[in-house]
């Protein structure tokens, strides 16, 4: 009995130190641990995606590619092949696995040289991944116990078993179940097989060890004993395990989603969703961004602007080889050796490569780094002129017929533009291309790009004369101008691009044949302060120097900002924000921005019972009147039929715009509409130098406008320009600007200004007889001094430093 006592007393001690030691374990690595109540509110990182209007992707964005999934939304196979690879207990234990530790305790003990084994439960995967990391230490494994308890306390299983399935890494690139269901199988989770959710499940401890091809007997024996233990643990049939473990594992790439290339728009867009959120909402928060890009006009824009470029390198002749490689045995390591160059990588042109002409003549022998060889014909080099190629050279080509291996020349432009395309009516931006290629340079020639509008930015001096009560057919002296600097300087004498005179003509006249002389005197007498409001107004300059050379376009704007201005003429003076985004979704599908705030009571209606259309209010400010508007519509609509803006005519549907050339031609730009649609385009070298003393906003920026909307219209309908109520359609000649009874255009007035009685014309008091004309200008009638009842307005006493 003294013996019994004695093996209980001390059974006793040690049960109560054992005790005692255990919760100072408790207490002392229990200390200073991560907070495990983040994880109520954890949400792991999750890729966002960039959408274009139909839905197909335009970019991604995350620091890990990961697709969250709720545990409601993760098929059972999937979620049973885990727990039997993992955790088979998870329902049942309190956060760990005793006889798991005691078993992995004796394994170790037998095997004191290998790495130790773990009896990790999935809870304390979780506590590790997500609050202490990878540590191999009794420590960090006791923390592991201690926190998995407390998660175990706070949480519900699912909660914990939701965490571990979108967390985990499962190689490939894979973060989460969904993710790698993509990537390895390019299947959604509902679609996976019993034998491809196994081979999932043998992946979290070492997915490189179980590559698919590399390691591809280890992987399909570490997917078997997943199926093993699943059949063991009731997860699925004998006929089910039978079936997948003679399964091949089925592994195959992730097809292409559809997707659409507009790396120019995509990167603004993230510039847009980094300054409106952050940086972490961005990479990491599963947002859903819908955008405005319309991927059928994207590609148009692509296609139009480069051989816009290429067809303006092309007149100014070859430059040269892109480099040189010593020809001889050894060419094609040489060749692969030279650095890529992401020029060559540009969308709608189709694919160039560079090769190394191996034998020179009238036709050239090429090689290619793969080992290839190929030729060009003398007609497909013929545009270059004498290149004066010889063996060694880089150049540029393009694939004419595989099969023979022809091959056509090609240089990649030095010159570089940007094309915009909106919805006059909302703002939305339905393409925007910033340059020759974005892997050649990021920077946005579109949004960035600060350049000179030119004659371009003279439909906002004409638009304010017309605010001011000027009417298209108001007569204005196309004369001398010259104006004083100040003291010191000396005089501004501008001048016509002609170097002619028009005597008067009209408002119409002048814009169609983009006089400068009648723009400087127009700007001059209505004030320049007026236009620079103005285009604050429609958001086309921020603050404009109010200065005369300004009505010129010597202001500085971008791409964009001029086509917005240009779409508020056309959708009747409204004021628009362009926009590159419809609306924003969170992880969970909640709307946290849309660009269209207008309220709409009736629009969330699911039912029809015969309730009236839901009625959207028009909330933007009107900055111009809409019959203004209208009538500088018309106007540029007179450029592309009968002035600067002939080219674009080929089109064959109504349009307006206006040509725009800076000074020695550095900048050129065309700018015009359809009733519908707002484009924009410029061409001009990023460090800024002549393009050219022929080169002209019509022939190097029209021809690409033309082509676009040439392609982009090409379906759609002749759609006159829309006529606001109010205004006054009276027929006269368009050079004269006086009624007739037949023939000439339909002009736009409001009432009270139609041409009826006399007419001023805007300082005509120099000599008429003395000025220049040219054959070719519009027929200005029989002249104002011959039963025009017009006067002459001397406004010489208000015209300050004019001579």
């Amino acid at each position: 009995m003294r013996v019994l006592g004695y093996l209980f007393g001390t059974l006793m001690i040690l049960l109560v130190a054992g005790v005692l030691g255990t919760l100072y374990v408790l207490h002392h690595f229990g200390q200073d641990l991560p907070d495990y109540r983040q994880l109520a509110t954890y949400e792991p990182p999750v890729t966002t995606r960039v959408h274009a209007a139909d839905g197909s992707v335009i970019a991604e964005f995350a620091r890990e590619r990961r697709l969250f999934v709720p545990i409601t939304a993760i098929p059972q196979r999937v979620i049973r092949a885990f727990l039997s690879a993992e955790d088979k207990g998870f329902y049942e234990h309190a956060g760990i696995d005793i006889p798991g530790i005691i078993n992995a305790a004796l394994t170790n003990m037998r095997n004191p040289d290998r790495r130790p084994i773990g009896a990790s439960t999935i809870t304390q995967q979780v506590a590790k991944n997500f609050l202490l990391g990878n540590e191999v230490s009794m420590t960090r494994k006791l923390k592991e116990a201690i926190l998995a308890f407390r998660i175990e306390r706070a949480f519900t299983k699912d909660r914990i078993l939701e965490l571990y399935l979108n967390q985990i890494y499962l190689g490939q690139g894979s973060y989460g179940v969904a993710a790698a269901a993509l990537n390895y199988f390019d299947k959604a989770l509902d679609d996976l097989t019993v034998a491809e959710a196994a081979y999932l499940a043998a992946l979290p401890k070492a997915p490189n060890n179980y590559h698919p091809v590399r390691e591809r007997e280890a992987a399909v024996a570490r997917r078997n004993w997943v199926l093993d233990r699943m059949r063991l643990d009731g997860a699925v049939t004998q006929e089910e395990w039978e079936q997948a473990r003679t399964a091949d594992l089925g592994v195959r790439p992730r097809t292409a989603m559809a997707s659409t290339q507009a790396d120019y728009f995509a990167e603004e867009v993230r510039r847009e969703v980094m300054a409106q959120f952050d940086e972490k909402t961005l990479y990491e928060g599963g947002l859903s961004v819908r955008t405005t890009l319309d991927p059928h006009m994207q590609a148009i824009a692509d296609r139009a602007l480069r051989q816009g470029l290429i067809a303006y390198d092309r007149r100014h002749g070859w430059r040269g080889p892109l480099g040189h490689v010593e020809p001889g045995e050894g060419w094609q390591e040489r060749l692969a050796q030279e650095p890529p160059l992401p020029a060559l990588d540009a969308p709608g042109i189709g694919p160039w490569q560079r090769a190394m002409v191996l034998e020179a003549g009238r036709s050239l022998k090429l090689g290619f780094s793969d080992g290839t060889q190929g030729t060009i014909a003398a007609a497909d080099m013929a545009w270059a002129g004498r290149t004066g190629l010889k063996a060694g050279d880089l150049v540029a080509v393009e694939a004419k017929d595989p099969e023979t291996r022809a091959f056509a020349l090609r240089q990649i432009p030095a010159v570089r533009g940007a094309l915009v395309a909106m919805d006059p009516h909302t703002g939305r931006v339905v393409a925007m291309v910033g340059g020759w290629s974005y892997a050649e340079s990021e920077f946005n020639r579109a949004t960035q790009a600060l350049r000179q509008p030119g004659s371009s930015f003279k439909p906002f001096v004409y638009a304010t004369a017309l605010e001011q009560g000027f009417t298209p057919s108001s007569l204005v002296l196309d004369g001398p101008f010259v104006a004083s600097q100040g003291p010191g300087l000396p005089l501004w004498r501008p001048a016509n691009y002609s170097h002619d005179f028009l005597g008067p003509a009209t408002l119409r006249v002048g814009l169609a044949k983009s006089r400068n002389l009648m723009t400087v005197r127009l700007a001059h007498y209505i004030g320049m302060e007026n236009v620079a409001d103005l285009v604050a107004r429609m958001g086309v300059m921020d603050r404009m120097v109010p200065r005369l050379s300004m009505s010129l376009g010597a202001g500085e704007s971008t791409v964009l900002r001029m086509t917005t201005g240009y779409a508020e003429f056309v959708n009747g003076g409204k004021r628009i924000v362009p926009t590159l985004i419809d609306r924003i979704q969170d992880r969970r599908g909640r709307t946290i921005y849309r660009h269209d705030d207008r309220p709409c009571d009736g629009c969330t209606g699911t039912t029809w019972y015969g309730q009236d259309v839901p009625g959207i209010p028009d909330v933007r400010a009107q900055v111009i009147s809409a019959a203004s508007a209208y009538q500088i519509t018309s106007m540029l609509q007179g450029v592309v039929d009968r002035g600067t803006g002939g080219t674009v005519r080929a089109v064959g549907k109504p349009l307006g715009g206006k040509t725009g050339t800076s000074n020695d031609a550095k900048d050129v730009w065309f700018v015009g509409f359809s009733p519908d649609l707002a484009v924009g385009v410029y061409v001009g070298f990023d460090q800024p130098k002549s393009l050219g003393g022929r080169e002209t906003g019509g022939s190097v920026a029209a021809p690409i406008f033309r082509d676009f909307m040439k392609e982009a219209l090409a379906d759609a309908p002749a759609i006159p320009f829309r006529i606001p109520p109010g205004v006054r359609l009276v027929r006269v000649d368009p050079g004269s600007g006086l009624p007739v009874t037949s023939g000439g255009i339909l002009e736009a007035f409001k009432p009270g200004t139609e041409p009826f009685g006399e007419r001023n014309i805007l300082d005509g008091s120099e000599n008429l007889s003395m000025l220049g004309g040219d054959e070719n200008d519009f027929d200005l009638g029989p002249g104002p001094d011959v039963n025009s009842g017009v006067d002459l307005l001397d406004t010489s006493a208000a015209t300050g430093g004019l001579y």
